[in-house]
């Protein structure tokens, strides 16, 4: 069905296209689409210590306002990050400022952490309860005189009601965020943290989403850091600030971050560098350029534990859950493979 749709959706620009598919998951008009073939042993696992039914999830940016995340579940998702939220409402850079690449299955967006602000987000989860696992993604506001501060602030609001909250040090798109890669920035923001978590007697995973843009130096510190503070996960990666020169489309000169396929094979190779340095002690959530069976395959295999996708569902459809399910089972069945878990990191180990 999307096929078919799929010509006039993408004559809308792209941030109009996608209000219209928050707006179309509200009103829940894709019935049709509700993820039926749950509870495949194939693709069990769990996160955090809860069951999932898949380790396939929605990323951030999708959902940036906790609209729609029940609706993301039935179409399938095993688990939901919604944001990046920041502790003001704010709108964000100014538009045009998202952009289909459909030569090259790719975005890019400096979209600016538009939100609604932590206490609207919060409001909103507090009053319709999740049917399954949700993360929920903290930034600064880009106006803040402390930025360190502001996520603590996201923790404090959400805490009591997120099953997990992923630290966004890695947008492009905010000027200096990233400055939060550097080692004595990301030990001062993983120890304060973990002292606000011992204030509020929480016991939240705390994930981290990382820029694919580091240096190797950066990637072994970063390491060290998530396992001396004990976070429970990684995310492998932010969008891209490079990546233009084998693009094709003629708008890939575009300032912002661009993401999906372009992204695809550099993710895989962060992914593996940190599964070696990690040695299992971080979990690792998989991100860039999945839209099939075969990309999800790649980043098991790669080391990632989960995946996340975002891009995938713009140029696939809101069926590419259990389209990449189904790709995938039929991988796994043809190599033998009774659970996805048996193949992860296997790329490394062969």
């Amino acid at each position: 069905m999307f096929s078919k749709f799929r010509s006039l959706i993408f004559k809308f620009d792209p941030e109009t296209a996608h209000n219209l598919a928050i707006k179309s998951l509200k009103l829940n008009l894709l019935p049709n689409l509700i993820n039926q073939d749950k509870d495949d042993p194939v693709f069990k696992t769990s996160l955090f210590g809860r069951d999932i039914d898949n380790p396939i999830g929605m990323a951030a940016g999708f959902d940036k306002n906790a609209e729609v995340y029940n609706a993301l579940f039935k179409l399938g998702f095993g688990f939901v990050e919604v944001g990046t939220v920041t502790p003001l409402e704010q709108y964000g850079n100014p538009k045009p400022r998202v952009f289909r690449l459909v030569k090259d299955q790719a975005l890019i967006n400096r979209l600016g952490f538009n939100n609604l602000g932590a206490e609207n987000v919060s409001n909103r989860i507090k009053s319709n309860s999740q049917d399954g696992l949700l993360g929920i993604n903290i930034g600064p506001n880009k106006d803040s005189d402390d930025r360190l501060n502001d996520y603590l602030i996201g923790l404090r609001a959400f805490y009591d009601i997120a099953d997990y909250i992923t630290i966004n040090i890695s947008s492009p798109n905010t000027e200096n965020l990233r400055a939060f890669h550097d080692e004595a920035k990301f030990d001062e923001l993983m120890n304060a943290i973990e002292k606000e978590k011992i204030k509020l007697k929480s016991k939240i995973p705390i994930v981290v989403k990382i820029s694919p843009d580091i240096s190797e130096e950066q990637i072994e510190i970063i390491s060290k850091t998530l396992i001396q503070y004990k976070v429970s996960a990684i995310i492998v990666s932010n969008t891209t600030a490079k990546n233009r020169e084998k693009l094709n489309d003629i708008l890939k000169h575009q300032k912002g971050g661009l993401s999906g396929k372009p992204l695809e094979e550099e993710a895989n190779k962060l992914i593996s560098k940190f599964y070696k340095l990690l040695k299992g002690k971080i979990e690792i959530i998989g991100v860039g350029g999945v839209d099939s069976g075969e990309s999800a395959y790649k980043k098991f295999q790669s080391g990632a534990s989960y995946v996340q996708l975002y891009t995938g569902i713009v140029f696939q459809g809101p069926n590419i859950v259990r389209k990449i399910k189904k790709d995938l089972k039929e991988i796994l069945i043809a190599e033998g493979v009774k659970n996805f878990k048996e193949i992860i990191g296997k790329r490394l180990t062969n």
